[in-house]
Protein backbone atom coordinates (compact mmCIF):
# COMPACT_ATOMS: atom_id res chain seq x y z
CA UNK A 1 0.00 0.00 0.00
CA UNK A 2 1.15 3.51 -0.86
CA UNK A 3 2.11 6.14 1.47
CA UNK A 4 0.28 9.02 1.98
CA UNK A 5 1.06 12.73 3.58
CA UNK A 6 -1.41 14.71 5.26
CA UNK A 7 -0.62 18.16 6.80
CA UNK A 8 -1.74 19.03 10.13
CA UNK A 9 -1.25 22.09 11.86
CA UNK A 10 1.77 23.46 13.80
CA UNK A 11 2.43 23.97 17.24
CA UNK A 12 5.98 24.08 18.50
CA UNK A 13 4.27 21.35 21.03
CA UNK A 14 3.17 19.64 18.55
CA UNK A 15 4.78 16.34 19.21
CA UNK A 16 4.23 16.30 23.12
CA UNK A 17 0.83 17.27 22.43
CA UNK A 18 -0.23 14.23 20.18
CA UNK A 19 2.02 11.76 22.35
CA UNK A 20 1.02 12.27 25.78
CA UNK A 21 -1.84 10.29 24.80
CA UNK A 22 -0.25 7.63 23.77
CA UNK A 23 2.36 7.78 26.53
CA UNK A 24 1.48 5.39 28.38
CA UNK A 25 1.18 3.12 25.25
CA UNK A 26 3.81 0.10 24.63
CA UNK A 27 6.27 0.66 21.64
CA UNK A 28 4.87 4.33 22.06
CA UNK A 29 8.12 6.08 20.91
CA UNK A 30 9.37 9.87 20.82
CA UNK A 31 11.99 11.21 19.30
CA UNK A 32 12.49 14.41 20.35
CA UNK A 33 14.51 17.83 19.66
CA UNK A 34 13.50 19.02 22.61
CA UNK A 35 13.60 22.89 21.09
CA UNK A 36 17.42 22.89 21.31
CA UNK A 37 19.19 25.46 19.86
CA UNK A 38 20.90 23.28 17.72
CA UNK A 39 22.13 22.74 13.86
CA UNK A 40 20.35 19.11 14.39
CA UNK A 41 17.19 20.32 16.19
CA UNK A 42 14.57 20.20 13.09
CA UNK A 43 12.76 17.21 13.52
CA UNK A 44 10.69 15.59 16.19
CA UNK A 45 9.38 12.28 15.34
CA UNK A 46 6.43 10.30 17.13
CA UNK A 47 5.39 6.78 16.28
CA UNK A 48 3.13 4.02 17.81
CA UNK A 49 1.15 0.53 17.37
CA UNK A 50 3.98 -0.88 15.39
CA UNK A 51 3.59 -3.97 12.71
CA UNK A 52 5.75 -5.75 14.37
CA UNK A 53 8.61 -5.95 17.28
CA UNK A 54 11.76 -6.80 17.24
CA UNK A 55 13.92 -7.91 20.49
CA UNK A 56 16.80 -9.34 20.96
CA UNK A 57 17.91 -10.70 24.19
CA UNK A 58 21.30 -13.00 25.22
CA UNK A 59 21.29 -15.03 21.82
CA UNK A 60 17.71 -14.87 20.58
CA UNK A 61 15.21 -12.89 18.40
CA UNK A 62 11.93 -12.60 19.31
CA UNK A 63 9.01 -11.21 16.91
CA UNK A 64 6.11 -10.26 18.44
CA UNK A 65 3.39 -9.22 15.39
CA UNK A 66 0.66 -6.52 15.46
CA UNK A 67 -2.06 -9.94 15.07
CA UNK A 68 -0.69 -11.18 18.17
CA UNK A 69 1.85 -13.52 16.86
CA UNK A 70 5.05 -14.40 18.62
CA UNK A 71 8.04 -16.13 16.77
CA UNK A 72 11.70 -16.74 18.19
CA UNK A 73 14.77 -16.82 15.95
CA UNK A 74 18.53 -17.50 16.29
CA UNK A 75 21.11 -15.44 14.47
CA UNK A 76 22.74 -12.01 14.29
CA UNK A 77 19.93 -9.20 15.60
CA UNK A 78 21.56 -6.80 12.93
CA UNK A 79 21.57 -8.96 9.65
CA UNK A 80 17.70 -10.15 10.93
CA UNK A 81 16.52 -6.36 11.15
CA UNK A 82 17.79 -5.78 7.87
CA UNK A 83 15.76 -9.01 6.51
CA UNK A 84 12.12 -7.57 8.54
CA UNK A 85 12.45 -4.33 7.34
CA UNK A 86 13.09 -5.41 3.62
CA UNK A 87 9.98 -8.09 3.72
CA UNK A 88 7.59 -6.05 5.90
CA UNK A 89 8.53 -2.28 4.74
CA UNK A 90 10.63 -2.62 1.44
CA UNK A 91 12.50 0.38 0.29
CA UNK A 92 11.25 3.70 -1.05
CA UNK A 93 12.91 5.78 -3.30
CA UNK A 94 10.53 8.49 -4.28
CA UNK A 95 11.77 11.83 -4.75
CA UNK A 96 8.78 13.42 -2.47
CA UNK A 97 10.01 12.17 0.91
CA UNK A 98 13.57 13.50 0.19
CA UNK A 99 13.34 16.32 2.65
CA UNK A 100 12.14 14.25 5.52
CA UNK A 101 14.02 12.11 7.99
CA UNK A 102 11.54 9.10 8.62
CA UNK A 103 8.56 7.58 6.70
CA UNK A 104 7.95 4.58 8.45
CA UNK A 105 10.54 1.80 8.88
CA UNK A 106 12.71 1.26 12.20
CA UNK A 107 12.62 3.11 15.27
CA UNK A 108 14.19 1.49 18.38
CA UNK A 109 17.24 1.30 20.63
CA UNK A 110 20.08 -1.16 20.87
CA UNK A 111 21.85 -1.20 24.06
CA UNK A 112 25.32 -0.97 24.90
CA UNK A 113 25.20 -4.83 25.96
CA UNK A 114 24.32 -5.76 22.31
CA UNK A 115 28.02 -4.95 21.89
CA UNK A 116 28.38 -8.47 23.00
CA UNK A 117 26.57 -10.16 19.92
CA UNK A 118 29.68 -7.98 17.97
CA UNK A 119 32.51 -9.31 20.29
CA UNK A 120 33.16 -11.82 22.55
CA UNK A 121 33.26 -9.83 26.36
CA UNK A 122 33.95 -11.36 29.74
CA UNK A 123 30.74 -11.43 31.80
CA UNK A 124 32.46 -9.65 35.51
CA UNK A 125 29.23 -6.65 36.06
CA UNK A 126 26.39 -7.06 37.72
CA UNK A 127 23.63 -8.03 35.68
CA UNK A 128 20.57 -6.99 37.47
CA UNK A 129 18.10 -5.21 34.91
CA UNK A 130 17.31 -8.49 33.17
CA UNK A 131 16.11 -5.88 29.74
CA UNK A 132 16.44 -6.99 26.23
CA UNK A 133 19.73 -6.11 24.50
CA UNK A 134 17.68 -4.23 21.83
CA UNK A 135 13.70 -3.65 20.95
CA UNK A 136 13.17 -2.18 17.40
CA UNK A 137 9.62 -1.82 16.24
CA UNK A 138 8.84 -1.42 12.75
CA UNK A 139 6.17 1.44 11.95
CA UNK A 140 4.41 1.71 8.89
CA UNK A 141 3.81 5.03 10.31
CA UNK A 142 4.68 8.07 11.94
CA UNK A 143 3.90 11.91 12.64
CA UNK A 144 6.82 14.64 11.87
CA UNK A 145 7.32 17.81 13.62
CA UNK A 146 9.56 20.13 11.54
CA UNK A 147 10.05 22.50 13.44
CA UNK A 148 12.61 24.65 10.70
CA UNK A 149 9.78 25.00 8.10
CA UNK A 150 6.77 24.96 10.80
CA UNK A 151 4.99 22.51 9.35
CA UNK A 152 3.47 18.61 10.95
CA UNK A 153 2.95 15.51 8.86
CA UNK A 154 1.23 12.77 9.48
CA UNK A 155 3.02 10.02 6.86
CA UNK A 156 0.36 6.70 7.06
CA UNK A 157 -1.06 4.25 4.24
CA UNK A 158 -4.06 5.60 5.61
CA UNK A 159 -3.49 8.89 7.32
CA UNK A 160 -7.24 9.85 8.11
CA UNK A 161 -7.81 6.64 9.80
CA UNK A 162 -4.24 6.86 11.71
CA UNK A 163 -5.36 10.77 12.60
CA UNK A 164 -8.52 9.52 13.87
CA UNK A 165 -7.37 6.75 16.09
CA UNK A 166 -4.60 9.18 17.24
CA UNK A 167 -7.32 11.65 18.50
CA UNK A 168 -9.36 8.99 20.05
CA UNK A 169 -6.44 7.99 22.32
CA UNK A 170 -6.56 9.19 25.89
CA UNK A 171 -3.51 9.71 28.53
CA UNK A 172 -3.13 7.26 31.12
CA UNK A 173 -4.31 7.95 34.67
CA UNK A 174 -0.99 6.99 36.12
CA UNK A 175 -0.01 9.10 39.69
CA UNK A 176 2.46 11.96 39.23
CA UNK A 177 6.03 10.90 39.04
CA UNK A 178 7.84 10.85 42.56
CA UNK A 179 10.98 10.23 43.90
CA UNK A 180 10.62 7.87 46.59
CA UNK A 181 14.02 7.74 48.43
CA UNK A 182 17.25 9.82 47.34
CA UNK A 183 19.85 9.33 44.73
CA UNK A 184 22.24 6.73 45.45
CA UNK A 185 25.70 6.26 43.88
CA UNK A 186 26.93 2.37 42.72
CA UNK A 187 30.32 3.30 44.09
CA UNK A 188 31.93 5.55 46.52
CA UNK A 189 34.33 8.11 45.51
CA UNK A 190 36.95 5.79 47.11
CA UNK A 191 36.38 3.23 44.91
CA UNK A 192 36.36 5.41 42.12
CA UNK A 193 39.94 6.19 42.95
CA UNK A 194 41.14 2.44 43.17
CA UNK A 195 39.03 1.99 39.60
CA UNK A 196 41.03 5.21 38.35
CA UNK A 197 44.58 4.03 39.54
CA UNK A 198 43.52 0.42 38.23
CA UNK A 199 43.12 2.24 34.92
CA UNK A 200 46.24 4.06 35.21
CA UNK A 201 48.41 0.94 35.48
CA UNK A 202 46.51 -0.55 32.31
CA UNK A 203 47.92 2.98 30.35
CA UNK A 204 50.96 2.38 31.66
CA UNK A 205 51.80 -0.85 30.82
CA UNK A 206 50.51 -0.19 27.09
CA UNK A 207 47.43 -1.97 27.40
CA UNK A 208 45.39 0.99 26.20
CA UNK A 209 45.45 4.47 25.72
CA UNK A 210 41.72 6.21 26.87
CA UNK A 211 39.20 4.25 29.15
CA UNK A 212 35.57 5.40 29.36
CA UNK A 213 34.83 5.27 32.78
CA UNK A 214 31.51 5.75 34.43
CA UNK A 215 29.48 5.33 37.37
CA UNK A 216 25.61 4.47 38.12
CA UNK A 217 23.10 6.38 40.03
CA UNK A 218 19.93 4.67 41.62
CA UNK A 219 16.84 5.92 43.31
CA UNK A 220 13.31 4.58 43.51
CA UNK A 221 10.02 5.98 42.15
CA UNK A 222 6.61 5.96 41.72
CA UNK A 223 4.34 7.46 39.03
CA UNK A 224 4.58 8.71 35.49
CA UNK A 225 8.09 8.55 33.81
CA UNK A 226 6.31 10.41 30.90
CA UNK A 227 6.12 13.44 33.44
CA UNK A 228 9.43 12.97 34.89
CA UNK A 229 10.85 13.06 31.08
CA UNK A 230 9.14 15.94 30.18
CA UNK A 231 10.52 17.73 33.26
CA UNK A 232 13.95 16.90 31.94
CA UNK A 233 13.41 18.07 28.96
CA UNK A 234 12.45 21.49 30.34
CA UNK A 235 16.29 21.69 31.67
CA UNK A 236 18.28 20.08 28.95
CA UNK A 237 17.75 20.86 25.74
CA UNK A 238 19.78 18.53 23.53
CA UNK A 239 18.72 17.53 19.70
CA UNK A 240 18.78 13.99 20.47
CA UNK A 241 16.57 13.58 23.26
CA UNK A 242 13.99 10.59 22.95
CA UNK A 243 11.08 8.74 25.47
CA UNK A 244 10.70 4.78 24.51
CA UNK A 245 7.83 3.08 26.38
CA UNK A 246 7.68 -0.49 26.72
CA UNK A 247 5.40 -2.89 28.56
CA UNK A 248 7.09 -2.62 32.19
CA UNK A 249 10.20 -0.56 31.39
CA UNK A 250 10.93 3.29 29.54
CA UNK A 251 13.93 5.17 28.63
CA UNK A 252 14.12 8.56 28.96
CA UNK A 253 17.36 10.20 27.08
CA UNK A 254 18.30 14.14 26.92
CA UNK A 255 21.86 13.08 24.40
CA UNK A 256 23.51 15.95 22.97
CA UNK A 257 24.88 13.39 20.93
CA UNK A 258 24.70 12.11 17.49
CA UNK A 259 26.25 8.74 16.80
CA UNK A 260 25.23 7.45 12.93
CA UNK A 261 23.99 9.43 10.97
CA UNK A 262 23.24 7.85 6.94
CA UNK A 263 21.53 9.69 4.08
CA UNK A 264 21.71 7.68 0.78
CA UNK A 265 25.43 6.66 0.74
CA UNK A 266 26.84 10.08 3.41
CA UNK A 267 27.73 8.60 6.60
CA UNK A 268 28.27 11.44 9.43
CA UNK A 269 29.25 11.10 13.28
CA UNK A 270 29.95 13.60 15.61
CA UNK A 271 31.95 12.10 18.94
CA UNK A 272 32.45 14.12 22.06
CA UNK A 273 35.13 14.04 24.02
CA UNK A 274 35.71 16.92 26.48
CA UNK A 275 33.47 18.86 28.92
CA UNK A 276 33.14 21.57 30.91
CA UNK A 277 30.80 22.98 33.32
CA UNK A 278 28.77 26.04 32.00
CA UNK A 279 29.01 29.21 34.04
CA UNK A 280 25.63 31.93 34.80
CA UNK A 281 28.74 34.62 33.92
CA UNK A 282 28.89 35.05 30.35
CA UNK A 283 32.32 35.87 30.29
CA UNK A 284 33.39 33.40 32.50
CA UNK A 285 31.68 30.68 30.58
CA UNK A 286 33.40 32.41 27.02
CA UNK A 287 36.64 31.75 28.89
CA UNK A 288 35.43 28.13 30.13
CA UNK A 289 34.74 26.56 26.73
CA UNK A 290 37.89 29.10 25.01
CA UNK A 291 39.81 26.61 27.45
CA UNK A 292 38.36 24.18 26.57
CA UNK A 293 38.72 23.79 22.93
CA UNK A 294 42.57 24.85 23.52
CA UNK A 295 43.33 22.02 26.29
CA UNK A 296 45.80 19.63 25.54
CA UNK A 297 44.41 16.66 27.23
CA UNK A 298 40.76 17.38 25.93
CA UNK A 299 42.22 17.49 22.56
CA UNK A 300 44.45 14.33 22.80
CA UNK A 301 41.48 12.48 24.10
CA UNK A 302 39.10 13.87 21.33
CA UNK A 303 41.75 12.68 18.34
CA UNK A 304 42.20 9.06 19.74
CA UNK A 305 38.38 8.82 19.40
CA UNK A 306 38.13 10.26 16.11
CA UNK A 307 41.15 8.18 14.78
CA UNK A 308 38.91 4.91 16.22
CA UNK A 309 35.67 6.13 14.30
CA UNK A 310 38.04 6.72 11.34
CA UNK A 311 38.49 2.76 11.75
CA UNK A 312 35.14 1.47 12.54
CA UNK A 313 33.64 3.40 9.49
CA UNK A 314 36.13 2.36 6.88
CA UNK A 315 35.20 -1.23 7.39
CA UNK A 316 32.14 -0.43 5.53
CA UNK A 317 33.30 3.00 3.91
CA UNK A 318 34.75 3.24 0.15
CA UNK A 319 38.04 3.29 0.31
CA UNK A 320 39.55 6.88 0.49
CA UNK A 321 36.14 8.50 1.24
CA UNK A 322 36.41 9.00 5.02
CA UNK A 323 37.13 12.93 5.79
CA UNK A 324 37.64 14.65 9.05
CA UNK A 325 35.53 18.64 8.51
CA UNK A 326 35.53 19.70 11.66
CA UNK A 327 37.52 18.62 14.50
CA UNK A 328 37.65 20.51 18.05
CA UNK A 329 34.16 22.22 17.41
CA UNK A 330 32.50 23.70 20.99
CA UNK A 331 29.21 22.84 21.32
CA UNK A 332 27.20 24.39 24.15
CA UNK A 333 23.73 22.91 26.00
CA UNK A 334 22.48 23.94 29.50
CA UNK A 335 24.68 22.34 31.65
CA UNK A 336 27.67 21.84 29.97
CA UNK A 337 30.21 22.59 26.82
CA UNK A 338 31.29 19.77 24.78
CA UNK A 339 34.13 19.36 22.54
CA UNK A 340 33.32 17.58 19.46
CA UNK A 341 34.11 16.70 16.05
CA UNK A 342 32.95 15.48 13.00
CA UNK A 343 33.78 12.56 10.77
CA UNK A 344 32.09 11.59 7.34
CA UNK A 345 32.39 8.77 4.66
CA UNK A 346 30.84 7.29 1.95
CA UNK A 347 29.08 3.69 2.37
CA UNK A 348 30.17 1.24 -0.14
CA UNK A 349 27.12 0.15 -2.61
CA UNK A 350 27.56 -3.64 -1.26
CA UNK A 351 26.89 -2.21 2.50
CA UNK A 352 23.46 -1.61 4.55
CA UNK A 353 22.57 1.10 7.19
CA UNK A 354 22.36 -1.80 9.72
CA UNK A 355 25.97 -3.25 8.42
CA UNK A 356 26.99 0.72 8.92
CA UNK A 357 25.79 0.32 12.74
CA UNK A 358 27.25 -3.22 13.26
CA UNK A 359 30.56 -2.13 12.38
CA UNK A 360 30.69 0.44 14.29
CA UNK A 361 29.04 -0.49 17.25
CA UNK A 362 29.13 0.45 20.46
CA UNK A 363 29.93 4.26 20.12
CA UNK A 364 33.90 4.48 19.70
CA UNK A 365 33.12 7.50 21.68
CA UNK A 366 32.16 5.86 25.21
CA UNK A 367 34.27 2.81 25.08
CA UNK A 368 38.15 3.71 24.80
CA UNK A 369 40.84 2.66 22.76
CA UNK A 370 42.04 0.26 21.74
CA UNK A 371 37.84 -0.36 21.03
CA UNK A 372 37.69 -3.86 22.11
CA UNK A 373 40.50 -3.62 25.11
CA UNK A 374 38.48 -0.83 26.67
CA UNK A 375 35.05 -2.79 26.42
CA UNK A 376 37.09 -5.81 28.14
CA UNK A 377 38.49 -3.07 30.88
CA UNK A 378 34.75 -1.42 31.13
CA UNK A 379 33.17 -5.35 31.64
CA UNK A 380 36.14 -5.70 34.60
CA UNK A 381 35.44 -2.15 36.46
CA UNK A 382 31.92 -0.74 36.32
CA UNK A 383 29.98 -2.24 39.12
CA UNK A 384 26.95 -2.95 36.69
CA UNK A 385 26.12 -3.79 33.12
CA UNK A 386 25.79 -0.83 31.05
CA UNK A 387 22.37 -1.58 29.91
CA UNK A 388 20.75 1.05 27.33
CA UNK A 389 23.35 3.68 28.66
CA UNK A 390 26.18 4.51 26.19
CA UNK A 391 23.97 2.16 23.77
CA UNK A 392 22.25 3.70 20.80
CA UNK A 393 18.04 4.81 19.93
CA UNK A 394 17.17 6.25 16.46
CA UNK A 395 15.54 5.22 13.71
CA UNK A 396 16.47 3.22 9.53
CA UNK A 397 13.62 5.16 7.63
CA UNK A 398 12.31 2.48 4.46
CA UNK A 399 13.66 5.69 1.91
CA UNK A 400 17.30 4.87 3.00
CA UNK A 401 17.84 7.81 5.88
CA UNK A 402 18.74 6.56 9.47
CA UNK A 403 20.05 8.54 12.37
CA UNK A 404 20.96 7.31 15.84
CA UNK A 405 22.34 8.98 19.04
CA UNK A 406 24.85 7.93 21.58
CA UNK A 407 22.43 7.16 24.40
CA UNK A 408 24.32 9.37 27.09
CA UNK A 409 22.56 11.50 29.79
CA UNK A 410 20.09 8.95 29.29
CA UNK A 411 17.88 7.07 32.53
CA UNK A 412 16.51 4.14 32.92
CA UNK A 413 13.16 3.16 34.43
CA UNK A 414 11.76 -0.12 35.22
CA UNK A 415 9.32 -1.99 38.11
CA UNK A 416 9.99 1.68 40.47
CA UNK A 417 13.72 1.63 40.05
CA UNK A 418 15.16 4.85 38.05
CA UNK A 419 18.86 4.54 36.85
CA UNK A 420 21.02 7.05 35.49
CA UNK A 421 24.83 6.99 34.78
CA UNK A 422 27.77 9.76 34.03
CA UNK A 423 31.06 8.90 32.97
CA UNK A 424 34.45 10.32 31.36
CA UNK A 425 37.45 9.51 29.22
CA UNK A 426 40.42 8.58 31.06
CA UNK A 427 43.32 9.25 29.93
CA UNK A 428 47.47 9.22 31.14
CA UNK A 429 47.57 12.65 32.00
CA UNK A 430 43.78 12.49 34.02
CA UNK A 431 43.50 13.83 37.28
CA UNK A 432 41.52 11.61 39.15
CA UNK A 433 39.27 14.53 41.00
CA UNK A 434 38.67 16.28 37.85
CA UNK A 435 37.30 12.79 36.14
CA UNK A 436 35.30 12.41 39.50
CA UNK A 437 33.85 15.67 39.06
CA UNK A 438 33.09 15.70 35.14
CA UNK A 439 31.00 12.33 35.78
CA UNK A 440 29.06 14.51 38.15
CA UNK A 441 28.62 17.77 36.05
CA UNK A 442 26.88 15.93 33.42
CA UNK A 443 23.97 15.38 35.69
CA UNK A 444 24.02 18.75 37.10
CA UNK A 445 20.73 19.03 35.53
CA UNK A 446 19.37 15.98 35.14
CA UNK A 447 19.55 14.33 39.32
CA UNK A 448 18.66 17.51 41.10
CA UNK A 449 15.33 18.51 38.52
CA UNK A 450 14.06 15.01 39.12
CA UNK A 451 14.74 15.27 42.98
CA UNK A 452 12.70 18.00 43.21
CA UNK A 453 10.23 15.45 42.34
CA UNK A 454 10.79 13.80 45.68
CA UNK A 455 8.26 12.72 47.94
CA UNK A 456 9.07 14.25 51.98
CA UNK A 457 12.51 14.94 50.94
CA UNK A 458 14.93 15.20 53.33
CA UNK A 459 15.57 18.69 55.76
CA UNK A 460 19.01 18.95 56.25
CA UNK A 461 22.30 21.19 55.98
CA UNK A 462 24.43 20.32 52.99
CA UNK A 463 27.96 19.29 53.27
CA UNK A 464 30.47 20.96 50.88
CA UNK A 465 33.45 19.09 51.30
CA UNK A 466 36.07 18.85 47.99
CA UNK A 467 34.81 17.41 45.18
CA UNK A 468 31.19 17.57 46.71
CA UNK A 469 28.84 18.01 43.78
CA UNK A 470 25.98 21.10 44.23
CA UNK A 471 24.20 22.28 41.69
CA UNK A 472 21.80 25.94 41.10
CA UNK A 473 19.16 23.30 42.01
CA UNK A 474 20.79 22.08 45.44
CA UNK A 475 20.89 18.51 44.94
CA UNK A 476 23.97 17.45 46.88
CA UNK A 477 26.15 13.99 47.21
CA UNK A 478 28.12 13.26 49.94
CA UNK A 479 31.71 11.42 49.15
CA UNK A 480 31.20 9.47 52.54
CA UNK A 481 28.31 7.63 51.68
CA UNK A 482 27.43 9.17 48.00
CA UNK A 483 24.12 9.09 48.03
CA UNK A 484 22.59 11.99 46.15
CA UNK A 485 20.07 14.23 48.73
CA UNK A 486 17.96 17.49 47.77
CA UNK A 487 16.60 19.90 50.33
CA UNK A 488 12.79 20.33 50.97
CA UNK A 489 10.78 21.98 47.59
CA UNK A 490 7.99 23.85 48.43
Amino acid sequence: MSLQLLSLPYTPDAAHRFFAPIAHCPYAMLLDSAHANHVNSRFDILVADPLLVHQYQDGTNQLRFRDGRIETQTGCPFALLEQLQSQYLPPLDAPQWADLPFIGGALGFWSYDLGRAVETLPSLATNDSQLPQMVVGLYDWALLVDHQQQQVFLISPEPNARLTWLNTQQASKSANFALTSDWQAAITKTQYQQAFAKIQDWIQAGDCYEINFAQRFQATYQGDEWQAYQALVRENGAPFSAFLRFDDYAFLSVSPERFLWLDGDFIETKPIKGTRPRHADPTQDAAIAKALQQAPKDRAENVMIVDLLRNDMGRVATPGSVQVPSLFAIESFPAVHHLVSTVTATLAPQYSACDLLKACFPGGSITGAPKVRAMEIIETLESHRRQIYCGSIGYISRHGKMDTNIAIRTLSASHGQLHAWAGGAIVADSDVNEEYQETLDKLSRILPTLSAYQMQPQIQQPIQPQGQYKSEKSATIHPSTDSVQSPHHN
